[in-house]
Formats: structure tokens, sequence, C-alpha cells
């Protein structure tokens, strides 16, 4: 059977710096935190971490109103990366075959904000009687590729993965089977996410979040730095287009780079701790699938979320590895941790960095933890050509995820 070469052809993402995968891109190269002390999460009894990086609402009535009353933030913010994708791809979706386009978007689950706003409308007098019937569409698990496909009358697969932190990697590996084995033309895949106190809350009663910056907001989260204490949430949506290398050829579209090797694996140790062995597992099995040896990659884009010991095994499987030699940061100290959605979001920022030539440095990183050492963190900007990179995701269940894509006619 012969398998489709699967290339990336379009990205949208609105993020804590804007509506756009510009706003992104410059929030980063001017050093910026997107980061902030969060009004009113104070009420919250017992949440210890104030701190997160919102996406505000832009243009969310340009999605016409009947189609709009099913979408929580979250999905609006996946409705408008799609857009911005197919825009970028060039894809126009009237002269596409029917059924022959679909989406995968993930998210760690259903829009926090209603889910939260159901149970305090329903309680404590338990009147159901109380609640709007687009709520449940908000909060069903594949609420963001149900409302992209619904919005955007998609006709062909229409999936969701659900794999916290993993999910919009893990879309995007999903995506690149569907198209390397024929079944789609033209996939839009990636992930989505939306902040609610409640969410952090999730993180902070497992001790994950950072607290000690909650006056100094910009000073957080520190992926691999001495003094992280531990990840700040956020919000938004990355979307990538996926179609094969001949389609992409055939209509002279602009080809950002070609997806090579996945892995996804389970640790099989425990729930919510990282595991080194697991992660170095995933990253050389994505590295065989791919048929790149450790010294091809040329930048790393680290997961690294600033908790302690998740930077510390991730940190060890990468020295496990590629020693010293290959260049790493990670992008959470300029938007959070924007969970289901940032996969997609950071990825989409390695490919532009891909194109331009250049790797920005993790921020916050001011002194290497002792127990991250011996890893080639990036700390200035660098000018460098980049032919082959390393995506990492890891997440809550002990899930692992790593993607390997290669600047085309290299």
């Amino acid at each position: 059977m012969n398998l489709n070469r699967v290339v990336i052809t379009g990205i949208g993402a609105v993020s804590p710096f804007g509506n756009n995968v510009e706003a992104l891109m410059q929030g980063i190269r001017e050093g910026r935190s997107a980061v902030c002390r969060m009004e009113g999460w104070d009420k919250y009894i017992g949440l210890r971490s104030c701190v997160a990086a919102p996406a505000r609402l832009q243009g969310e009535k340009n999605i016409p109103r009947q189609k709009r009353r099913t979408m929580s933030p979250m999905s609006i913010f996946a409705v408008q990366a799609a857009e911005q994708a197919l825009a970028n791809a060039g894809v126009n979706l009237p002269d596409m075959s029917p059924g022959r386009v679909g989406c995968i978007i993930g998210s760690t689950m259903g829009s926090s904000q209603t889910i939260n706003e159901v149970f305090e409308t329903m309680l404590p007098d338990k009147d159901i009687r109380l609640l709007q019937s687009g709520m449940f569409f908000k909060i069903m698990s594949h609420t963001a590729a149900s409302n992209v496909a619904q919005c955007l009358g998609l006709t062909g697969y229409v999936m969701s993965t659900a794999a916290a932190c993993a999910s919009a990697m893990q879309a995007i590996c999903t995506g690149y089977e569907i198209i390397r084995l024929g079944r789609q033309d033209v996939m839009l895949c990636g992930g989505a996410e939306e902040l609610h106190p409640t969410a952090t809350g999730s993180f902070d009663i497992l001790f994950a979040t950072s607290v000690k910056y909650n006056r100094e907001p910009q000073k957080t989260p520190r992926p691999f730095d001495a003094d992280r204490d531990g990840l700040v949430c956020g919000e938004g949506s990355g979307i990538l287009v996926l179609e094969s290398y001949e389609r992409a050829r055939s209509r002279n579209a602009h080809i950002y780079a070609e997806i090579t090797g996945y892995n996804t694996c389970g640790s099989g140790v425990h729930i919510s701790q990282s595991h080194k062995d697991s992660i170095a597992y995933c990253m050389r099995e994505a590295l065989a699938d791919a048929q790149v040896a450790p010294g091809e990659i040329d930048y790393l884009n680290a997961h690294a979320t600033g908790t302690i010991q998740g930077d510390q095994e991730e940190a060890e499987a990468i020295r496990e590895i590629f020693g010293d030699t290959v260049p790493v940061s990670s992008l959470k100290g300029y938007i959070g941790h924007t969970l289901g959605a940032s996969g997609a979001i950071e990825l989409i920022a390695a490919l532009r960095m891909m194109q331009a030539g250049i790797i920005y440095p993790g921020r916050n990183l001011d002194n290497i933890a002792a127990d991250c050492q011996g890893v080639n963190y990036v700390r200035q900007p660098v000018e460098k050509r980049l032919n082959v990179i390393l995506k990492n995701c890891f997440a809550f269940g002990g899930i692992n995820t790593a993607l390997v894509c290669r600047k085309v006619g290299e």
C-alpha cells in the first residue's frame, strides 16, 4: 500500500498574546509575558495560585449568532483559529469534494466555565429547569471539534482527542495517519482550551501550580529554572491544516514542514507524575519512525511546564538521548500552559521559527536547576538553519507524545 507524505500547509492561532499567529510570534520575539494576576480568583477558598495567561475574546460576533449560541470561549477560539488556518493554507471549502475535509480538535474537557455555570445555576435547589438548552453543547467533550465542523460546514471526519495536555498533539498525529492513508484530503487538527479557576484548582490541589509569584506574575512559570514552583494555566487555540504532499504541490501551496514521524505512549507508572524512561522511549520511537538520528534534530521544543518533577524527568530524558548538543527551549514562560491547546500553539511557533531560521529562548530561565543540568538550553535568540525539529507533549494519565517535522526539500 502506498502511503501519502503528509505536510502542514496552514496555521492559525488564538493565544494570550492575541488573535492571530503574528501576535503570538511578536510577543515571543519581544520576550513579553502574557501572565497576569487574575482578579476575583482570590474569592475561591483554598485556591493558592491566582495567576494565569488569559486570551481575550475578539470578533466573536463575526460568527453568526445561531452558530455561536452553542459555543463557549473555547469553541470560539477554535473556530477563529481554524478559519485563519484555512485562509493561510489557501483552502476554499466550497471547492472541496463533499466528505473529504474533516477536523480533529482536542481539549482537556468541555467548557470549564459552562460546567461551573451549570452547577451554580442548578444547585442548591437541584432545579434542572433553570438550565439552558445550549449548555450541553458547550460542555460535551468534543465541543470544539463539533462546533468547528458545524460552523464551517465540514462533512468529513469529525473527531476529538481527550488526553489532557497532550490532546492537541494527539489530534495532529491522528490527522497525520488519516491523510497518510488517503481517508481525507484535508484535516484541520489541533486543540483548544479556556480558563477558569476550577481548572487551575484541579492542578492546585495536586501542588502542581505556581504559587510564589502571585504578586509578580511575569516571573512565572519558570521552566527548567532553579526557582520554578509549578505551572500557570493559559487558554486559546491552535489549528493546523494537514494534507498530502502531492496535493499541496499540485496547487502550489506553501509548505511549512513535512510530518515524518511520531509516537504516543503511556508510562504505566503513575497517573499524575512524569516518568523519564517512558518520555525517553517516546522520543526514541518518534525518531525511529521518522528515520532520524538524534544528532539530526536541530531544535527540540520541550513540553516543560515549570513543575518540579515534570521538568526534571523531561530534562533527564533529553540528556540521555541528546546530551548537551541539541538546542532546547520551552515557550510556556511566555504564554503559560495552554493545556489541551499547547501542543498545537507551540508547534505553530516552532514552525515559524523554522521558517525564520531562529530559535527563541525560554523565558524566566535565569538559573538552570541542578536537577535539569546537562541540556543545551537556549537562553538568547539563536540564528540557525532548522531542517528537523522535535516537539514534545506530556499529560496527566502518564501520556507522552513526540512529533518530528522536517523542512521539505531537506
